[in-house]
């Protein structure tokens, strides 16, 4: 294990820090990337911001009363802010920023499957989101500027009414820390934490998805309407003549519920249907196509010398019986080794373009025309 991954989490191994805190204990980490300040400034954020395919969040806090405006912003909705007390919040940054897609992939030490995206706040003093708690893990880094952070566990995680943010109603921190740049707190689900900026800065917020049972029951439920092809037809020979024409039958009750206890689903089935939703990109997304394609002679040659490396937008996962890329599932076959090393390392280098066959070279040129992959600068 490389050094800086240990000094990220605080001088603990991956195993140990997922053993001792993750989805347990928060962890504060002291200079967890020496030197970070972050590589987006304000105007960079504002110009995301402004983006159709960005979401972004304009949070203003004036004494007791809170604004939020959703994107897409233009300038207009800076101009009037106060001095003190607001915070700009772009999510996504990591599928339009290199360097921000490489943020991400120090946390690779979790699935890719639950990984979600980086968001970075901007805020000057005074400016934050208000106490509040989140769903899902999340590691919180800072960029240039100091941010004092309060968290703890909470008793109550009731939300103010009649505010357009979830923001606790009582909030009780049992930790009080200012982070300066390169200073990384992890936080498990469901902690309360409350970042109020003491100078203009930044935050660079890595998040981890995790869907409730009902949002997997409704995308499962859903998935299934294009696997089940249940035989037969409702049918009632032994019908017999009724005096209530509007009561639905007891018996029908009966019949389709024995029909739908035909549906049956098993571990291969939910294996497809969580590549196809954990590697398909959010619907704000969008792929960008060649404007020139190369021919896949040309394409061939190029990644040969090259190498080939993924778009930040494209999620490309894998199990034991497919490969899935935003949402299409491809069947492994043998030989595929070079494309789950694609899968793991985001990229591919040349020495192992020149050794893939005629058929992953096929598919890749595919992906390659639709804006999911290009061969290296």
């Amino acid at each position: 294990m490389s050094e800086a991954r240990r000094r990220l989490l605080g001088g603990l191994a991956p195993a140990s820090f997922l053993a001792r805190h993750w989805q347990k204990e928060a962890l504060r980490v002291a200079a967890a990337l020496p030197g970070f300040t972050g590589p987006l400034d304000l105007p960079r954020l504002k110009r995301l911001a402004a983006r159709d395919d960005v979401e972004s969040r304009l949070v203003v806090r004036e004494r007791s009363a809170w604004t939020l405006r959703h994107g897409p912003l233009r300038a207009a909705d800076f101009r009037g802010l106060p001095a003190t007390g607001w915070s700009l919040l772009v999510q996504g940054v990591n599928r339009h920023e290199p360097a921000c897609d490489a943020l991400l992939r120090h946390f690779a030490f979790v699935p890719y499957a639950r990984l979600d995206d980086v968001m970075v706040s901007y805020a000057v003093a005074g400016g934050g989101v208000g106490p509040h708690v989140d769903n899902y893990d999340v590691f919180l880094l800072q960029g240039f500027g100091r941010r004092r952070w309060r968290y703890g566990r909470q008793d109550d995680a009731k939300f103010r009414p009649g505010l357009p943010l979830r923001i606790l109603r009582r909030f009780a921190p049992s930790h009080d820390r200012v982070f300066g740049p390169g200073d990384m707190l992890y936080l498990p689900p469901e902690w309360g934490h409350d970042g109020v900026a003491l100078e203009p800065c930044t935050t660079y917020s890595i998040g981890f998805r995790a869907a409730t049972a009902q949002e997997l029951a409704i995308a499962f439920l859903d998935f299934m309407r294009d696997e089940v092809d249940l035989a037969g037809r409702y049918a009632d020979p032994g019908l017999r003549p009724t005096t209530k024409p509007a009561r639905i039958p007891d018996a029908m009750v009966r019949r389709v519920a024995a029909m739908l206890r035909a549906l049956r689903w098993d571990d291969a089935l939910v294996r497809r249907f969580l590549g196809r939703m954990l590697s398909e990109p959010k619907p704000i997304v969008v792929f960008d196509p060649p404007r020139a394609p190369l021919a896949p002679a040309e394409f061939r040659r190029r990644v040969a010398q090259r190498g080939l490396a993924l778009d930040a937008r494209t999620l490309m996962l894998y199990d034991d019986a497919a490969i899935h890329v935003n949402g299409e599932p491809v069947e492994r076959a043998a030989g595929d080794a070079a494309l789950l090393r694609l899968a793991d390392q985001r990229a591919l280098p040349a020495r192992d373009c020149r050794r893939l066959g005629p058929a992953a070279l096929r598919l890749l040129h595919r992906w390659y025309a639709d804006g999911y992959l290009a061969p290296a600068d």
